[in-house]
């Protein structure tokens, strides 16, 4: 049977005991390893691995040995308890072995778990479990964390009382980081706030975020927004040493100025992605700082730029970006 939406989202939590598989795929490697982790660690128990009713089963290993799949799934360890038989990185190519398994599954095996990477709608493989009363297939696609999930990961590691503030600087971290690294950033911050009872501050989470080529990128679009003329050299001689192209920094900046006039001309409620917390509430004081005609200006000085950027001038590209932004800063003075 095929799982979406909320229903896929609670069975990574609260699995079904007596379902005989499950199959997980996706594109992204992390997002499906951490689901993965999570409905093994809700099947087994946290000492699942140490008691041996763990059995691992890589692919490779599979196709070698086809019987080894029903050999873990009937076979009995020295600690009583539920089972599992996790198969990773499967593929079509294994359809016959998984399916073989499945039919000879009976209520007490070891439930078999298998991760895929991405599996199109004719794949043998993601049939095979949609078809299956007694097994379920679901993809993890590249949507960030929405709010139930962020308030679970919370919870999970104490963190009881956060503020709407807090949680929305949250959910916007949750977009610019990789699944695993806000997942480490949740366990920090749970660790940082152990015996605290004190709401969890946006400033509290700025200061445990992970630092990145994004956060250096978002510190020198904000310093030539607010005219801080001399701080931009210190932040492109980093972005340089970090091995960002100035190619990739002036369409970071287009898109951030897009974003001014967009909040320029109708406002913030129809941006796409939305901002929040501070964020918001700094880029409106940018857009307002600007006005619509000078953002207008800045965004064809960054078309020129770009057009130079990519065309066969000898002049050195960070140089010549870097130039730009301090035009830019000049001209938000204005």
């Amino acid at each position: 049977m095929k799982l979406t939406g909320r229903e896929a989202k609670n069975y990574f939590t609260h699995p079904d005991p007596k379902c005989c598989g499950l199959l997980i795929y996706g594109a992204d490697p992390m997002r499906v390893a951490l689901k993965r982790q999570d409905v093994i660690a809700a099947l087994v128990g946290p000492a699942g691995e140490e008691e041996m009713r763990l059995t691992r089963l890589p692919a490779s290993e599979l196709r070698s040995d086809p019987a080894a799949l029903q050999d873990a799934i009937k076979a009995q360890g020295f600690f009583p308890g539920p089972r599992v038989a996790f198969v990773e990185d499967a593929a079509d190519g294994l359809t016959k072995t998984i399916a073989a398994a499945l039919a000879d599954w009976q209520p007490g095996d070891a439930q078999i778990i298998v991760t895929a990477k991405q599996l199109t709608a004719r794949s043998s493989l993601r049939k095979l479990f949609e078809k299956d009363k007694n097994a379920y297939a679901v993809g993890i696609y590249d949507d960030p964390p929405g709010r139930d999930e962020i308030e679970a990961e919370l919870a999970k590691n104490g963190l009881a009382s956060v503020g709407r503030d807090g949680l929305d600087a949250l959910r916007t971290l949750s977009r610019s980081l990789d699944p695993g690294d806000f997942r480490q950033l949740v366990t920090k911050i749970g660790l940082y706030k152990l015996n605290d009872s004190a709401p969890l501050t946006c400033d509290e989470i700025t200061a445990l975020a992970p630092t990145s080529t994004e956060a250096a990128l978002d510190d020198v679009l904000n310093i030539v927004a607010e005219a801080d003329t001399p701080g931009i050299s210190p932040v492109m001689r980093k972005l340089e040493a970090q091995g960002v192209q100035a190619v990739a920094l002036c369409i970071g900046t287009t898109r951030h100025f897009r974003t001014l006039h967009q909040i320029a001309t109708s406002g913030l409620n129809g941006l796409r992605p939305p901002l929040f917390g501070p964020r918001r509430d700094r880029m409106q004081r940018q857009a307002q700082g600007w006005g619509l005609r000078k953002l207008e200006t800045a965004l064809g000085m960054l078309v020129d730029t770009d057009l130079q950027l990519r065309s066969s001038s000898r002049a050195p590209a960070m140089a010549l970006m870097e130039r730009t932004l301090i035009r830019l800063s000049m001209l938000a003075r204005r």
